[in-house]
């Protein structure tokens, strides 16, 4: 790896890090396009890449934070861990199954459909 594609990798981390400090996305939103589009990964690398950083406690700083805030039900945190593993694993699967040109469009369907829903509805 050159120096200039570390250099790139840890600029992708430093802002999914302080976008996930700051409100709470990072993976799907910045690092997944981010491979793509700056360092030429296809959907499937992008997306695995990202999903390798949840196997680590990457954000356990930014939520210690809220956690000390009042800002963190745990409760709630087991529960979305629970579905989240389920989830991932069919998700991983199925995504698996398409081809590369078809996960993209269906992640960006998802990110416009998100934008739009939090632009323009209240709840």
């Amino acid at each position: 790896m050159s120096i200039q594609t570390i250099l790139l990798v840890v600029m992708v981390g430093l802002a999914a890090g302080i976008l996930s400090g700051l409100v709470g996305v990072g993976g799907g939103i910045i690092i997944v396009p981010a491979l793509v589009f700056i360092l030429g990964f296809s959907q499937h690398q992008a997306q695995g890449t990202s999903l390798g950083i949840l196997l680590l406690p990457a954000g356990i700083f930014a939520a210690i934070n809220y956690y000390k805030q009042g800002f963190i039900d745990l409760k709630v945190v087991l529960i979305l861990f629970i579905g989240f593993v389920i989830g991932g694993y069919f998700g991983s699967k199925i995504s698996l199954s398409l081809s590369d040109t078809a996960v993209k469009k269906i992640f960006a369907v998802v990110l416009v459909l998100i934008a739009g829903k939090m632009l323009f509805f209240e709840k």
